[in-house]
């Protein structure tokens, strides 16, 4: 058993302006109002925006928590296909950002700015959908989608359902390569000092959670950290390699 850590209060807070945010903080910090938004560097500072009164976890708006919110005022916001063409509510695709948050360019690279922004949209290389009320919601990032067997699954649902794991620290999701679905979902695990984990085990966790072809098909146990890029993001493009050397197609 992993050691429970004391429950902190901050009677002073009053609002937390977070990235990702857990049920259980809003369950321990009642007096507490959440709020998000969603942007980037290239779209200074957000185009979407939650408010408090979605941050619940019961009731009608129970499921907005799962959203990035609607856009903001000044922000035209839509789902596109690889075409740069409108898709339907509920569809994934990337999420496309036109308004005067976007970027004018980025500094001496003209060629990397033309792929940015389209017709004055800004792609984002985030995958989401939209609802029939108008939120967005992120799925994840367009590259680390698995397509596998013609369905599309995003790799940060199957990492987020892995984590329910208590011996898990850390772990990847991604595709590696299949002669007749061309990709199978993979993961790469870390376990915490003191635990241990087998394939079987988060495999059948995941089937338990999932539908099926969304969970991993091989897992690896790792007894070393994964590699993390300077901005302490997990580097997938370093895990893929091995299985994809040799192949035209990288993902």
């Amino acid at each position: 058993m992993a050691p429970a850590r004391p429950i902190l209060f901050f009677p002073p807070l009053k609002l937390v302006l977070y990235w990702p945010v857990l049920k259980k903080a809003l369950e321990e910090l009642q007096h507490v109002s959440f709020t998000q938004s969603y942007g980037m560097t290239e779209l200074s500072p957000a185009a979407t925006f939650l408010d408090a009164r979605y941050h619940v976890l019961e009731g009608p708006d129970a499921g907005r928590l799962a959203s990035c919110g609607r856009p903001v005022f000044n922000a035209d916001v839509r789902i596109v296909d690889e075409e740069d063409q409108p898709l339907a509510d509920g569809e994934v695709g990337e999420i496309v950002v036109k308004g005067p948050m976007v970027m004018q360019g980025y500094w001496q690279n003209p060629e990397a700015t033309a792929e940015a922004i389209r017709d004055g949209w800004m792609h984002t290389g985030d995958a989401g959908y939209r609802d029939s009320d108008g939120f967005f919601y992120i799925v994840d990032r367009i590259k680390d989608l698995v397509i596998t067997g013609g369905e599309n699954v995003a790799s940060v649902e199957v990492e987020n359902c892995i984590y329910q794991l208590d011996a898990v620290s850390e772990c990847a999701v991604f595709g590696i390569p299949h002669e007749d679905w061309i990709e199978t979902v993979h993961a790469e695990v870390v376990t915490k000092p003191g635990f241990t984990i087998t394939e079987a085990e988060v495999i059948a966790h995941c089937k338990g959670q999932m539908t099926t072809f969304k969970c991993p098909r091989s897992v690896v146990i790792r007894d070393q950290p994964l590699p993390i890029s300077g901005t302490g993001k997990i580097m997938k493009n370093e895990l893929r390699k091995p299985y994809w050397e040799g192949r035209d197609r990288k993902v």
